[in-house]
């Protein structure tokens, strides 16, 4: 991996979302284009576009129908070009999200496949006769209900889907299919991105054995998790796609690999592995259990996520490099799933868990309206949810047996249309996003979370995090946050999270009380605070820490 990746500040946009240039209430490219500017004052140097192909948009672009071209809402290829252009301009790279475990059923391979079972495309997906009376497993999708469809007009035919049924599972056992998808990766490094966020690619090898699981839930199926994703045998996969694209390009690559085991790293990253870097979930997915279902509540705790945290930082180091995060378009805001009380969420809490992100080992990256503090929308009905995802945990908590009520509250605590809500650029009705009523409700905080609010305030969440960014970039600190040693520091209260980054002669101490109340921390030496969002006291050797008071420390 080129040692530049490693020093990137990526900036997650959901161009859905983010900003509508042409009045339909929908975000876009020129949208993003029209706010570089803005992303240049916070810091960062590199923007993660999720997708912009042509889709039908039944899972929000992650069903794709021709990954060689745009989709109309979001603009053109000449707006995509022009993006690459202007973000250059400013220092900043851009990468594309990259969804090669599945396309769209509209996609034209899929539909050659259904209107001929002898097409060359039947086999470019997983298509199988069902075994008998009933599907060919009994495996149930991440998005609810059997991951196999029956096929129109065909007795006892089934093609198979990991996610929804509008996004059949690409045949990776085809090595044709394979060269035709590498071409496409090929197609837009040449188009001049840096690289790509790489989609749910551990799930690109099932188990060919096709064995029944255990049932687990109400509905008689068994989670397809163990059967479709982390498969032995993906890494001969990962070998051939890595020598025919990202390394003929040097290209920045991070995987999104859910239930990684750490004495497997190897096959993602490091030397052997075929991505630059991993998002590792160990920490972001302490809320659900272990199938990804938001049901029940997990009575998870801050030392467990400190636990969870260091471990992960000390065992992708080990192998090869780090992708921190705290929010992403799949998950809920940052300050509802780690600030439990709403009381606390704060602005000086949102810029704690700034400074903790951004002074990890790892390439940091930041989902857009993390930097001002964003939370999240509460809905009193699910017909007010888009997101494909939460309608069908609804479903699945109401088969389980929960209550309406509390279906809904499960949806609301972890529905990814927290994150997917429009960015609150003003406290104007469509928050800045938009003139016209967007495609998704409004964040119901826009009026006071927002950035115009905090754009001229010094004491504001975005300018700490402008602050942080820049500390982390500057000339004094920089080898230290990239390169320097993560150390865990000896604990000395359970919502305390303290570690060391040193390198050579430069060492700094960072401490985080992740708590709602006071908090002393022995200090050392003459240690010089670098920065911290509250007023630093220091008395006898202690730093008396308030709550939720983030210190960096030259020791």
């Amino acid at each position: 991996m080129l040692h530049q990746w490693k020093e990137q500040i990526v900036y997650q946009i959901y161009p859905r979302s983010f900003k509508d240039s042409n009045h339909d209430g929908i975000g876009d490219i020129p949208g993003i284009i029209e706010k570089l500017d803005y992303l240049k004052k916070l810091g960062v140097t590199m923007l993660w576009v999720c997708p912009v192909y042509r889709s039908p948009m039944a899972d929000n672009g992650y069903d794709i129908l021709d990954y060689y071209d745009i989709n109309p809402e979001f603009g053109t290829m000449a707006d995509v070009d022009r993006l690459i252009a202007e973000a250059k301009k400013r220092d900043m790279y851009v990468i594309m999200d990259l969804v090669i475990n599945h396309t769209s059923d509209e996609h034209a391979w899929f539909q050659e496949a259904l209107k001929d079972p002898q097409s060359p495309y039947r086999d470019y997906y997983i298509f199988k006769e069902g075994k008998d009376g009933h599907a060919p497993t009994n495996w149930r999708s991440v998005f609810g209900g059997s991951v196999w469809e029956p096929v129109p007009g065909e007795d006892n035919m089934y093609y198979f889907h990991a996610f929804a049924k509008k996004q059949p599972d690409l045949n990776w056992e085809n090595p044709k299919m394979r060269q035709d998808i590498y071409q496409m990766i090929n197609f837009w490094l040449e188009k001049g991105i840096a690289g790509f966020r790489v989609d749910a690619i551990n799930f690109m090898k099932k188990n060919q054995d096709w064995p029944d699981g255990k049932p687990d839930g109400a509905d008689g199926l068994s989670a397809c998790f163990p059967f479709s994703r982390n498969v032995p045998g993906i890494e001969v996969f990962f070998k051939e796609l890595r020598e025919n694209t990202f390394d003929k390009y040097q290209c920045f690559t991070v995987a999104e690999a859910v239930g990684v085991a750490y004495d497997k790293l190897d096959i993602f990253i490091g030397d052997t592995g075929c991505f630059n870097m991993l998002f590792d979930f160990s920490y972001a997915n302490l809320d659900v259990t272990e199938n990804e279902e938001w049901f029940p509540l997990q009575n998870w705790t801050i030392k467990a996520f400190k636990e969870a945290l260091y471990a992960s930082q000390v065992e992708l180091a080990k192998v090869g490099w780090n992708a921190p995060f705290f929010e992403n378009h799949d998950m809920q805001r940052s300050m509802n799933r780690l600030i439990r009380n709403e009381e606390e969420r704060t602005p000086t809490a949102a810029k704690m868990l700034g400074a903790l992100l951004l002074s990890l080992k790892g390439t940091p990256f930041i989902y857009q309206g993390e930097e001002i503090g964003m939370i999240n929308n509460e809905r009193s009905d699910i017909s007010e949810f888009d997101d494909i995802s939460s309608h069908n945990q609804y479903q699945r908590a109401l088969e389980e047996g929960y209550t309406e009520k509390e279906a809904l509250m499960f949806v609301n605590r972890r529905s990814r249309d927290n994150t997917r809500s429009p960015m609150c650029f003003d406290d104007s009705e469509y928050a800045g996003f938009s003139d016209v009523k967007p495609w998704l409700k409004v964040n119901e905080h826009a009026s006071t979370i927002n950035v115009a609010s905090q754009l001229d305030d010094p004491n504001s969440v975005f300018n700490f995090y402008v602050k942080m960014i820049a500390l982390r970039q500057s000339e004094a600190y920089h080898d230290t946050f990239v390169d320097g040693d993560f150390v865990v520091e000896p604990e000395v209260a359970e919502n305390v999270i303290a570690f060391s980054r040193k390198l050579d002669n430069t060492h700094l101490l960072c401490v985080y009380n992740f708590q709602n109340e006071a908090m002393s921390y022995p200090l050392s030496g003459n240690p010089e605070c670098l920065l911290s969002n509250e007023e630093v006291e220091i008395d006898h050797q202690m730093v008396h820490l308030k709550p939720y008071q983030a210190c960096i420390f030259k020791m």
